[in-house]
């Protein structure tokens, strides 16, 4: 199976269940009581649950809650998490309910705002929450960077708005503004050009597309904008980087 995310409300009526996937479960609004293989948790706003296969659950409460269903095989894991793979699976091993590491909150309010149909959202997503949740915690206070990076690459091609990653980060947009100066020494809109000119330089090395569409995927309306961006930040034009890459393989 390809992981699967939706929006699920629960009531009040008690219900005994398990499946053959793995399951996370983060809190929206409300509160879900969980008994997972006899030991009790709520999941409540800023928690998660996770529920291994063959997991016998039993579930009730007001809760509103984004759940993402993954598959449970080392495959899939080994493909989403690369080098954390380990450090997820140990988490997704043992039933649990815990505290969301911080920053992760935002990404889940932000997803529970998205259309969870598109499966390649859904893919990224459910990658993104597991690594959130299985990393050791950042340092505190610290922006989720990478959850922020992750957004800037599926987006790139889209208008982007502070207010989009002030809610990511779940801040509001001035605190956002603050912390990105502190942290990275950029601006947030300055940070997401820089890393779509980062896109931009790996596409022309990377691929023979026209520079009119590497310009179109990282959000640039037009060649000459790009081109114009990329001598202010590089000094070199998107021939002059392609010109480079060339020697360099030919040396």
């Amino acid at each position: 199976m390809t992981p699967v995310l939706s929006i699920r409300r629960y009531d009040a009526e008690v219900r005994v269940h398990d499946h053959d996937h793995t399951q996370l479960v983060f809190g929206l609004r409300g509160g879900l009581r969980l008994e997972l293989d006899g030991h009790g948790g709520c999941v409540g706003e800023r928690h998660a649950a996770v529920i291994p296969p063959a997991c016998r659950h039993v579930y009730a409460g007001d809760g509103l809650c984004l759940v993402a269903d993954l598959p449970a095989d080392a495959i899939w894991l080994g493909a989403a998490l690369g080098p954390e793979a380990d450090a997820g699976q140990r988490l997704l091993d043992q039933p649990r309910v815990l505290s969301l590491p911080a920053g992760l909150d935002g990404l889940v309010r932000w997803l529970s705002t998205q259309p969870l149909h598109d499966s390649t959202l859904g893919s990224h997503a459910a990658a993104l929450l597991l690594s959130g949740l299985s990393r050791p915690a950042e340092a505190p206070g610290a922006l989720p960077l990478a959850a922020i990076d992750a957004h800037i690459d599926r987006c790139a091609a889209r208008p982007l708005q502070v207010a989009d990653l002030a809610r990511l980060a779940g801040l509001s947009v001035s605190r956002l503004h603050q912390r990105f100066l502190t942290e990275t020494g950029l601006t947030p809109m300055d940070y997401v050009r820089r890393h779509r000119l980062a896109l931009a330089i790996d596409l022309l090395q990377q691929t023979t597309l026209a520079v009119g569409e590497v310009a179109a995927r990282v959000g640039y309306a037009s060649q000459s904008a790009f081109t114009a961006a990329l001598v202010r930040a590089h000094g070199l034009t998107p021939r002059d980087i392609r010109r480079r890459e060339s020697a360099g393989k030919r040396q």
